[in-house]
């Protein structure tokens, strides 16, 4: 799509268009606000956690002068929550965190204009350009199927079921295996 623009943003500098990401999180999410969990205060505290997390990373997707897009994640660290409500049994070692061994991506959305135009795995692709974990983690809502086949289509593997909070919906953990610098 002409007109789209790719901007990496660390944990300083999403402060001046926080708001603005917090506009792009409505516009997805407007059927969903009035849970509690789907909420924008609930996000923008998500959002808050992640950034002071060591190994932040955004990327911004503007069409024009305008936020369409974007994804965000971390490194995790040794003492990380994130496998701590997984619901499958895994190989052992398989939710060791080191601190340099996964990069998780929270979010990764993008407005319905710009859907089907590629924008979405080029944000993905830039968020994890250069990265140097060996894999990348994320959450797939169990009830969206047709998100996680995108996500199997670039390579994600089905790695269990996770409930990250108790008000939260049920989601499939996948993963990403790379190499370090990719």
């Amino acid at each position: 799509m002409d007109g789209l623009r790719l901007e990496r943003r660390d944990a300083t500098g999403l402060g001046d268009i926080r708001q603005q990401l917090l506009d792009v999180y409505a516009e997805i999410y407007a059927d969903r606000l009035g849970e509690e969990f789907h909420s924008v205060a609930r996000f923008d505290e998500r959002l808050g956690w992640n950034t002071e997390v060591p190994g932040f990373a955004a990327v911004v997707c503007y069409l024009e002068d305008t936020p369409v897009g974007y994804a965000y994640g971390c490194t995790l660290q040794a003492d990380t929550r994130w496998w701590n409500r997984l619901r499958t049994p895994v190989a052992e070692g398989a939710t060791v965190e080191t601190g340099a061994r996964t990069f998780a991506l929270s979010e990764l959305m993008i407005v319905d204009k710009v859907r089907g135009t590629g924008a979405a795995q080029q944000i993905h692709d830039e968020l994890l350009r250069g990265r140097p974990e060996e894999r990348v983690t994320l959450l797939v809502e169990r009830d969206h199927p047709k998100v996680r086949a995108l996500y199997e289509a670039w390579g994600y593997e089905w790695f269990g079921e996770v409930l990250p909070f108790p008000d939260a919906p049920l989601y499939d953990a996948m993963v990403l295996p790379r190499m370090p610098g990719s």
